[in-house]
């Protein structure tokens, strides 16, 4: 098992969109794919409390590529992302990085 760390860095004033096209679109194309979330964050204290952060769970690097890019393609994807968009950009950036648990981590 790894574990993505993603962290999406909004435009200012979007976070609220981007919480939004999470919760009622992304998901639902998520669980579609088959792809599996290990949490969602946002960040109360630190650097910008403009982040959402989130860990997606995979069994391996060829599962995430498959995967990934099958829900990347998706029309209904294209679609609900250009709709959240319609009022402009969210995203300013995002970060990923691939995490792989320790022998002694509680997530395995």
């Amino acid at each position: 098992m790894i574990y993505e760390l993603r962290v999406y860095r909004c435009i200012p004033g979007r976070l609220p969109a981007l919480l939004k096209r999470f919760e009622n679109a992304t998901l639902k194309l998520w669980d579609k794919h088959g792809i599996k979330q290990a949490g969602f964050w946002t960040t109360v204290i630190g650097e910008s409390n403009m982040d959402l952060t989130y860990m997606l769970k995979w069994e391996s690097l060829a599962e995430r590529e498959r995967l990934w890019a099958a829900f990347m393609s998706d029309p209904d994807w294209q679609s609900a992302r250009a709709e959240s968009e319609k009022d402009g950009q969210i995203v300013a950036n995002i970060t990923s990085s691939f995490l792989q648990p320790t022998a002694f981590s509680a997530a395995k």
